[in-house]
């Protein structure tokens, strides 16, 4: 009675307020989600036909870094998870799948699911920060990019680069030898970093570093933007 007296606001009214945002703010989530992994699915069916070296490129790091900085470190994981299946369904693991079908599937699962992990938990670890890079758009405009964004970009290929190259020492190394061996590479080492990956990790690095910030900068002023519109209105 006395909060009643003082503020004239039912507690009651308060609580409604309060989970119908939850609400809203689940429902955007699950929606964003929703349409990041159809935008994987999209993306990793295009860049089937873009490639450097034997392997296609992974377009698809770039919707899970954006989802694992907007939407947290699980959304990050179920997007690589998706990117992993949609690599398994398209065929583009099929000389590994030839080789070890368990391995190709345990390689190309864990590495998508834990690139957009741990770009989700860099991203929420250094955002506490608050350190930003400026951008010069033009030459006028200024952007202000989360550094946090740009550590996250670099972490998904990072990792999802690593364990396709651990996969490989410990499921297909002497496939990958002789490969290695018929392209006149002098050891298995040099050939899974300048042959096998090299081109790709290089385009999807440098790709997720300069678009990932931008994107997730749109996204956030668009919010920004609906928010206020909202509550004008």
């Amino acid at each position: 009675m006395l909060f009643m007296r003082r503020t004239g606001q039912d507690p009651g009214d308060s609580r409604k307020e309060y989970n119908m945002e939850n609400k809203r703010i689940k429902t955007r989530s699950l929606t964003g989600v929703a349409v990041l992994t159809a935008i994987v699915v999209v993306l990793q069916f295009l860049g089937s036909f873009i490639r450097f070296g034997p392997f296609s490129i992974s377009l698809v790091l770039i919707p899970i870094v954006v989802g694992a900085a907007l939407y947290g470190h699980w959304a990050g994981a179920w997007l690589g998870f998706a990117f992993g299946m949609i690599v398994l369904l398209s065929g583009d693991a099929g000389p590994f799948l030839a080789v070890s079908p368990l391995g190709t599937i345990l390689t190309v699962l864990v590495k998508g699911a834990a690139a957009g992990f741990l770009a989700g938990l860099v991203y929420r670890a250094l955002s506490r920060f608050d350190a930003r890079f400026v951008l010069m758009i033009g030459g006028k405009e200024k952007w202000d990019v989360d550094l946090a964004v740009i550590v996250s970009a670099i972490v998904c290929p990072v990792v999802n680069t690593g364990i396709f190259l651990l996969g490989c020492l410990i499921f297909f190394l002497p496939t990958v030898t002789e490969w290695g061996t018929a392209m006149g590479f002098p050891s298995v080492g040099k050939y899974m970093i300048f042959g096998l990956v090299g081109g790709n990790f290089l385009f999807e690095l440098l790709v997720n570093v300069v678009l990932s910030p931008v994107i997730v900068r749109l996204i956030k002023v668009g919010r920004a933007s609906n928010s206020e519109n909202r509550w004008v209105g």
